[in-house]
C-alpha cells in the first residue's frame, strides 16, 4: 500500500510539473505575440506632441501666416506638400509650424543618402527566445528553444498608422529608391513593408496622415531627382526669402540688438544676396547678429561697416572653404563693397 501511495504522489506531482510548464509555455507564447502585435513598443517612439515641435521662436507676420495657411489647406485637402526653397530660407520652421497646427502627432525624418526603405518603413531588430519544456513520461523532459524575430517600425510605419503629421526634412537628398513605398500609400491609401512576413505585412493609412517635405532647389549638391510618379501626387509650394520686414523680426526674435543694429544687418543680408554668387539666407542674418552681438559689446562698442565686413566674412567664408585664402579675401572685399 505504501509503494502504492508513493507512486501516486510521483505521478501527481508529475502532473502538476507538467501542467506548470504548460502554462508557462502559454503564457511565453502569448507575450509574444503581443509584442509580435505592436501592443508594447520597443525603444522610443518617434511621436512627438505638437506643442513640442512648434519652433521657439516663430516669428508670425502677415507673410508667415499667409504661406503657412497655404500649406494647412492643402493639407486639409489631403494633400502632400512639398516645400521647396533655398537653404536658410526657413523652410524647416514652417513646415513643423504647420504640422503643430493640425494638433495631430508629429513625426520627423530627416533624408540624407543613408536612408533607404528598411529606414522609412522598419526592420528586423534581433530576436525574441523561449523555452518550451515537454514531459512526455517521468525522468523525460524535452525541451524546445523558440527564436522569432523581433519587428520594429519606423517614422513612416509609425505616422501612417497613427495618423500623425510626417514633417520629411531633406526630402530631395534621400535616394529615390527608398521613396517607392510611397506611391502606394500616397496613391492607395496603404503601406506595405518589404521584409515583414505575415498578415501585418501592409498598414492601411490612418485617415488623419498627412505629410509635408522640404528640399533644397534642384541646383544644389547632394540633391536628387526624385521619380516624377511621386512627384505628381505632390503639390509644390515655392517657399523664398522673406519680406525685409519679417526677416527684422526674425533676427529681433533670436538676438537682442538695437534695432538700428537689426536693420543694418538685414540690410547688408538683402545686399549680398543680389551681389555674391554664394547663397546668403535669413540663417546667416542670425549669426551675423550673435556675432555682432559680441564684438559690438551688445550696441555700446564701435559699430561701422569695416566691422559688419569682418562679421559677414566669418559667416560666410565656410561656404567657400578650402578655395584657398586669396579666394577669401576676394570674398571679403566683394561684402565690403556691398555694403
Amino acid at each position: 500500500m505504501a509503494d502504492d501511495a508513493s507512486r501516486k504522489r510521483k505521478v501527481r506531482g508529475r502532473k502538476i510539473r507538467s501542467d506548470q510548464s504548460r502554462k508557462e509555455s502559454r503564457k511565453a507564447k502569448k507575450e509574444l505575440a503581443r509584442k509580435a502585435n505592436g501592443s508594447e513598443r520597443t525603444g522610443d517612439s518617434p511621436l512627438s506632441d505638437p506643442e513640442e515641435v512648434t519652433p521657439e521662436p516663430f516669428v508670425e507676420t502677415d507673410a508667415v501666416r499667409s504661406l503657412r495657411g497655404r500649406i494647412t489647406g492643402w493639407l486639409e485637402a489631403n494633400q502632400p506638400v512639398h516645400l521647396i526653397g533655398p537653404t536658410g530660407c526657413g523652410k524647416t520652421a514652417l513646415a513643423l509650424s504647420a504640422a503643430a497646427e493640425r494638433g495631430r502627432p508629429v513625426v520627423w525624418l530627416n533624408g540624407d543618402d543613408a536612408v533607404d526603405t528598411a529606414a522609412l518603413v522598419g526592420d528586423h531588430a534581433g530576436g525574441e527566445r523561449y523555452k518550451e519544456d515537454d514531459r512526455f513520461v517521468g525522468g523525460v523532459t524535452k525541451q524546445t528553444e523558440i527564436v522569432r524575430e523581433r519587428w520594429v517600425d519606423n517614422p513612416l510605419s509609425v505616422a501612417v498608422r497613427e495618423g500623425a503629421t510626417l514633417v520629411y526634412n531633406e526630402f530631395s537628398r534621400s535616394d529615390p529608391a527608398a521613396h517607392n513605398v510611397l506611391l502606394s500609400v500616397f496613391e492607395e491609401g496603404v503601406l506595405e513593408r518589404p521584409g515583414k512576413r505575415g498578415e501585418d505585412r501592409t498598414i492601411d493609412v490612418h485617415p488623419e496622415f498627412r505629410a509635408i517635405l522640404t528640399s533644397n532647389d534642384v541646383e544644389y549638391a547632394g540633391v536628387h531627382r526624385q521619380q516624377d510618379a511621386l512627384l505628381d501626387r505632390f503639390v509644390g509650394v515655392q517657399v523664398d526669402y522673406y519680406d525685409e520686414e519679417t526677416e527684422r523680426e526674425i533676427v529681433r526674435a533670436h538676438v537682442d540688438l538695437p534695432d538700428e543694429r537689426v536693420e543694418a544687418i538685414v540690410d547688408a543680408t538683402r545686399a549680398l544676396r543680389d551681389d555674391l554668387e554664394i547663397v546668403v539666407g535669413t540663417r546667416a542674418a542670425i549669426t551675423a547678429a550673435k556675432g555682432l552681438s559680441v564684438f559690438d559689446g551688445q550696441g555700446n562698442g564701435e559699430f561701422n561697416d569695416e566691422l559688419l565686413t569682418k562679421v559677414f566674412t566669418d559667416v560666410l567664408a565656410p561656404k567657400i572653404a578650402g578655395e584657398g585664402a586669396d579666394d577669401v579675401d576676394d570674398l571679403r572685399t566683394e561684402i565690403g563693397e556691398a555694403i
